[in-house]
């Protein structure tokens, strides 16, 4: 691989005093949840048409994935500890797709950044970048399946489902995606790509009639997070169901998840960014807006994007950072190009890897925002300043917000006026205590 040497000039501004002040904002979320997250692992895993799909001496592979998910690692260890229980040899298997550059030591240093190995779940983690076609959809498409996965007796897949960041349908992220493109590996993400995400919405199903018809899938765990990142749902779906239940696990998901309650925002600021928050780093389906400028979302309109730093979780992937108008030099030094390319490139939206105008420190980076808003007096502007777009329960807002926060029923000041910076440190803004306040 070669490499280009650039200078990148890091931008000041040399007033700040437009930097608004803030105050503290509770949202009020979305807070149903499960009490006994084992329990319930084991009360779905125990129905009938579950039990039923399993059998003594059966090597079964568990795809799991490559998001942060609220006790994934509990989730996944009781679903081996049950199909164990039912005589069964579970194994993990990566289904993250190009996540992890693609490759096998990529993908297992993925899940251990999660908590994910074999000591903490109880059983084997067999990675490859390898894959079997299966077939092809009626337009040519190739349906690629890890090719550890296509050996074993049965398949289980675990994941969250949720609203996608690029694409609405009848199944978006969730249990159906991860069969289709996570055991796709990138080889079966680059097929489906290549076709274009406006495809998905029929592409994915069809593609899964393909696997099931060859292969021996047997359930799907799906998972959904309520507004305070914790589970609110825990389903085993057989199989065969997938096609009806998971459109409607789908629309819970959506009325659960996490959002801003406002219908404009000049300024949004996020204090991270990363793969473990969302696939683009930061959720479209929060901002209102993907790299592509799509409006299919249902967030507030958005003048200007902030992001000041990059999780250590992303090990350098800040695929999505084309979302964002501006991003700090702490921000830029921790991203790995070349990590991001390859998760990038077999999606074809390449706008997903372009570099935003990059700033000194934080504070320039929400002062040169405010002041570049358009038809927008600096001391007008409506900014929002969130830790990212997962953890929403806290957040601190401009003055000129006030109205739309007392309006609002689902919305409560917390405390007085604050400057944004929390001291003279100017790449230090203010930070949450705890990531999910009540």
């Amino acid at each position: 691989m070669q490499f280009l040497d650039v200078k990148i000039p890091l931008l000041r501004v040399a007033d700040r005093s437009s930097i608004p002040m803030v105050r503290p904002v509770r949202q009020i979320l979305d807070e149903r949840r499960i009490g006994d997250v084992a329990a319930a692992v084991a009360a779905e895993l125990a129905r009938p048409a579950i039990r039923a799909s399993v059998r003594p001496g059966q090597r079964i592979a568990i795809g799991v994935g490559s998001r942060g998910i609220t006790d994934y690692v509990q989730v996944i260890r009781r679903v081996v500890a049950e199909l164990v229980a039912l005589g069964a040899e579970p194994f993990l298997v990566p289904a993250m797709g190009g996540h992890g550059a693609g490759v096998a030591a990529g993908q297992l240093e993925v899940l251990a950044s999660l908590g994910i190995t074999e000591a903490s779940i109880g059983a084997p983690i067999h990675a490859t970048g390898e894959t079997v076609v299966l077939g092809t959809l009626g337009d040519g498409t190739p349906i690629h399946f890890n090719a550890v996965a296509a050996q074993a007796d049965g398949i289980v897949v675990v994941n969250r489902i949720k609203p996608h960041t690029q694409f609405r349908g009848p199944v978006e992220s969730g249990l159906t995606k991860m069969i289709v493109a996570g055991l796709g590996n990138r080889a079966g993400v680059m097929a489906l790509h290549g076709r274009g995400t406006d495809r998905f919405t029929t592409l994915i199903p069809r593609a899964l009639e393909v696997i099931l018809a060859k292969l021996p899938v047997l359930f799907g765990v799906g998972l959904v997070e309520n507004g305070y990142c914790e589970l609110a749902l825990i389903e085993a779906v057989p199989a065969r169901e997938l096609a009806t239940r998971e459109p409607e696990i789908l629309r819970q998901a959506f009325e659960s998840m996490a959002t801003l309650f406002f219908d404009e925002v000049d300024v949004l600021v996020l204090a991270q960014f990363g793969k473990e928050i969302s696939g683009q780093g930061a959720d479209p389906n929060v901002m209102g807006r993907n790299t592509r400028s799509v409006r299919v979302f249902d967030g507030p309109r958005v003048s200007k994007l902030v992001a000041l730093d990059l999780t250590e979780a992303s090990h350098g992937n800040a695929s999505g950072i084309g979302q964002m108008d501006i991003v700090t030099a702490r921000f830029l030094r921790k991203v790995d190009l070349a990590n991001t390319y390859r998760n990038v490139l077999p999606t074809t939206y390449f706008d997903a890897a372009s570099l935003p105008v990059t700033t000194l420190t934080s504070a320039d980076a929400v002062a040169l925002a405010v002041a570049n808003v358009p038809g927008r007096r600096p001391q007008d502007v409506r900014l929002v300043y969130v830790q990212d777009t997962k953890h929403l329960s806290t957040i601190y807002v401009s003055s000129s917000l006030d109205a739309a926060v007392e309006a609002h029923p689902r919305l409560a000041f917390l405390g007085p006026p604050q400057p944004i910076l929390a001291a003279d440190d100017a790449d230090e803004l203010l930070r949450w205590d705890e990531p999910t306040l009540r």
